[in-house]
């Protein structure tokens, strides 16, 4: 009996020392995540780039490249648009213009229309503009910046008559 009892103690120890480099060399890994993942990790708020640079493309069959742009509240933006079109701009010229909140993209482009002097911005709609670029022809490009506006979901056009339907997109602010 003594000798069964040594042959299961000898494994016992041999087993519990296995065991413990087992556990050893995955104790400091785990106390590793613990630290990683720990309330004062989650409070840190995410890297956001300070500014956040758009580059948004118009072509000749009224269409941006993009309907979806997001960015973060206060974030800089610098949004360059590019018109990679071939037409001149009295032809099928391109614009990028942020709308306030509540704004009705069809009403602000019908009042628009006539506003050729102020870049298709109508007058009596100018409030209703975040930002805005100039209008441009094809081969050219415009880069404007600006704060973003408060979270929420705002919208973009090309205020240039008639592209508003196909020019238009959402501006999502985190």
């Amino acid at each position: 009996m003594n000798k069964i009892g040594l042959v299961v103690g000898c494994a016992s120890m041999l087993l519990m020392s296995c065991g413990r480099e087992n556990g050893a060399s995955k104790a400091p890994e785990q106390k590793k995540m613990q630290l990683q993942t720990g309330p004062e990790e989650k409070a840190k708020p995410m890297d956001i780039p300070e500014v956040a640079e758009i580059v948004i493309e118009g072509n000749d069959q009224m269409q941006f490249n993009t309907k979806r742009i997001e960015v973060y509240e206060g974030q800089k933006v610098k949004l360059t648009l590019n018109n990679v079109g071939e037409m001149p701009v009295e032809a099928m010229g391109h614009n990028w213009v942020l709308l306030a909140r509540g704004t009705d993209k069809n009403a602000f482009a019908e009042a628009s229309i006539g506003a050729k002097e102020t870049g298709y911005i109508a007058a009596e709609m100018k409030e209703s503009v975040i930002a805005c670029t100039k209008t441009i022809g094809g081969g050219e490009s415009v880069t404007i910046e600006f704060d973003a506006p408060k979270k929420g979901l705002y919208d973009f056009v090309c205020s240039f008559p008639g592209h508003v339907g196909k020019m238009n997109g959402k501006f999502v602010v985190q």
